[in-house]
């Protein structure tokens, strides 16, 4: 039997490109199910996320499994005879875990230093967990009148490296997009 993969996300979501591009990095045949978290949740996401009801959502042979970066470990254990995305060596994978945990609250560019990635000169989890941001940068500058290249010139230049990967380059949303929509989410009233 085949595994059904289902993704519940919005294009928009820097946390919901860490699951694609984890599936990507995988070769995982993937459906993916575009919600609309403003609106409309549809039944389906309502049902496999009750608690949150935030996306991603990944539902592997009808079993959903919630959070991004737990969505991407699981791939990574599931899938796990394709280019790992975690260390197999245990201490070198709870530094991978600690420091895409450190993405979510804090940006990195003291740890990188001279390394082609995070993890050394190979892509791996806590890359992943980060560079997902990078579609939001130019957003992130525009409203926030920062200029990310001057504040971070080695992630910047990290991303551009990450990039180069086709997997993230087809993966990750346009900067541009995610700026035009920032753009109509601020004229929402009450979310700005």
């Amino acid at each position: 039997m085949a595994d059904k993969v289902i993704l519940l996300d919005t294009w928009l979501s820097m946390y919901g490109m860490r699951v694609k591009i984890a599936l990507a990095e995988k070769g995982i045949k993937y459906e993916y199910k575009e919600e609309d978290l403003l609106n409309n949740k549809s039944p389906l996401h309502l049902e496999v996320n009750p608690i949150h009801k935030k996306t991603p959502v990944l539902i592997h042979n009808g079993k959903p499994v919630c959070e991004s970066l737990i969505i991407v470990q699981y791939i990574d254990e599931v899938w796990n005879d394709k280019s790992p995305l975690l260390p197999s060596d245990p201490h070198q994978r709870a530094h991978a875990k600690f420091w895409a945990h450190f993405v979510d609250k804090k940006i990195l560019e003291g740890e990188l230093n001279d390394k082609s990635y995070f993890g050394g000169e190979k892509f791996g989890f806590a890359d992943l967990s980060l560079v997902t941001f990078y579609s939001w940068f130019h957003a992130f500058e525009v409203f926030g009148n920062i200029n990310i290249e001057a504040e971070c010139p080695k992630i910047v230049a990290w991303a551009k490296r990450c990039l180069q990967k086709e997997t993230l380059a087809k993966s990750l949303a346009d900067q541009k997009k995610v700026y035009e929509a920032v753009g109509q989410l601020r004229k929402i009233p009450g979310l700005e």
